[in-house]
């Protein structure tokens, strides 16, 4: 979500687009905040490419929500909730805003509040995590350290960061998938439940 780009392809200035599911070319407003930096389409695609079968139904987390663009999107193609997180006051309001605009507020809510307070204080367990903070903040570890109590036994996560660096989960996560642009590294994780038959070290399946 954090750190200054040009405009994405797809993109205004000042607006990003959901690029599918029920409210795809939705338009929303990226406000001109510090750091504020929302996951590109060419990102964002391959992502739900890979997410798109463990979608429906699903209960997910946008930490540092930002625009909201990616728990929106996972609503927008199928996921059940999405608990969006961001302590700016602006930038929540904007999420509130657009929440209203969607008459999603039965399966969206805004959390205006520290993500690491969240991580702390929720009680409730969510099937997919995004995890984008502001980049200059080096918040990985300490929010990788708290989000496996919050996420379901073969729960998903998708970790964004510098394109040098490579944030890594605690142990009982494993690699899926990842992929680099010129700014950035974007993986996503599965937890380490194994299925019949499947070796330590064998790739996972959806």
């Amino acid at each position: 979500m954090n750190g200054r780009r040009p405009p994405a392809r797809g993109t205004t200035p000042g607006s990003v687009r959901l690029i599918g599911g029920h409210w795809r070319g939705t338009r929303l407003p990226v406000p001109d905040a510090a750091g504020l930096r929302p996951t590109s389409d060419r990102v964002r695609e391959t992502l739900f490419n890979w997410l798109q079968p463990m979608l429906p139904g699903a209960r997910v987390l946008d930490l540092f929500a930002g625009s909201g663009a990616l728990g929106l999107e996972a609503v927008s193609r199928g996921a059940s909730s999405a608990v969006l997180v961001e302590a700016d006051p602006g930038l929540a309001r904007a999420l509130q805003a657009v929440v209203v605009k969607l008459q999603a507020g039965d399966r969206v809510q805004v959390r205006r509040m520290d993500a690491l307070a969240c991580l702390d204080a929720a009680d409730d367990h969510f099937d997919l995590a995004f995890v984008d903070p502001p980049f200059a903040a080096d918040l990985w570890p300490a929010v990788l350290a708290r989000l496996p109590a919050r996420m379901a036994a073969d729960g998903w996560l998708y970790v964004e960061s510098p394109a040098t660096l490579a944030p890594s989960p605690p142990a009982d996560w494993r690699l899926h998938r990842d992929g680099r642009t010129r700014d950035v590294r974007y993986a996503l994780y599965r937890r380490a439940t194994l299925h019949a038959g499947q070796a330590p070290g064998d790739p996972l399946t959806t």
